[in-house]
């Protein structure tokens, strides 16, 4: 997979999220979903496929 271009990505944080600084943040790209710690957005990004991402919510929502 190539890395995509997120220079213009819209980040998100859970409305979930409390201010113990210990979110994630997401956006979500037309192909990839990309995943950074909100403490340090400047830092590495995982990037995930869609398929790769619903695998994941369903495998952690049990």
């Amino acid at each position: 997979m190539s890395t995509p271009d997120l220079s213009r990505a819209r980040w998100v944080k859970s409305s979930r999220s409390t201010n113990n600084g210990a979110c994630v943040e997401c956006a979500f790209q037309p192909t990839t979903i990309a995943v950074r710690d909100s403490k340090d957005p400047s830092g590495p990004v995982l990037v995930f496929d869609r398929s790769a991402w619903s695998a994941f919510l369903f495998h952690a929502g049990r």
